[in-house]
């Protein structure tokens, strides 16, 4: 006799590259170049930002699906930008980068709301996923 099973499958669809932008955020030049080719050959507009202050200012005239911050960076730092971004545009999306992996930070930033916390260097692929389920979760 033969057994049946019954299979559920489930698809889940993450969008794909679109005329979205995406603003990066590090005060290296370096990283900003190099993320920024990465997006833009994946099919996004990255929008590049070295000093705080611009990007912050940049949010309150335009809407920012997903912002990629870094979190050392001599002005201000990435979890101070990621606070006040919340204030300026809640449904942002927010990726936290960092070279220095320290577990309070990830954890500050994961309970601020980041949605993916990664440490450079970080593999390509993962940080295009990160920006697609963040893209797939904003409102």
């Amino acid at each position: 006799m033969v057994g049946w099973h019954k299979t559920t499958v489930i698809l889940v669809t993450l969008p794909n590259p679109s005329t979205d932008v995406i603003c990066l955020l590090d005060d290296d030049p370096s990283v900003l170049k190099a993320v920024g080719r990465l997006l833009s050959s994946a099919g996004w507009q990255a929008q590049q930002f070295s000093d705080p202050e611009k990007f912050l200012e940049y949010a309150r005239i335009h809407r920012v699906p997903v912002a990629v911050l870094d979190v050392w960076m001599p002005a201000m730092n990435g979890l101070e930008v990621q606070s006040r971004l919340r204030e300026l545009s809640p449904s942002t999306r927010v990726i936290v980068f960092t070279g220095k992996d320290d577990p309070r930070v990830r954890s500050t930033a994961l309970n601020a709301g980041a949605t993916a916390f990664l440490t450079k260097p970080f593999d390509d692929e993962e940080l295009l996923i990160a920006i697609r389920l963040a893209l797939a979760s904003a409102t």
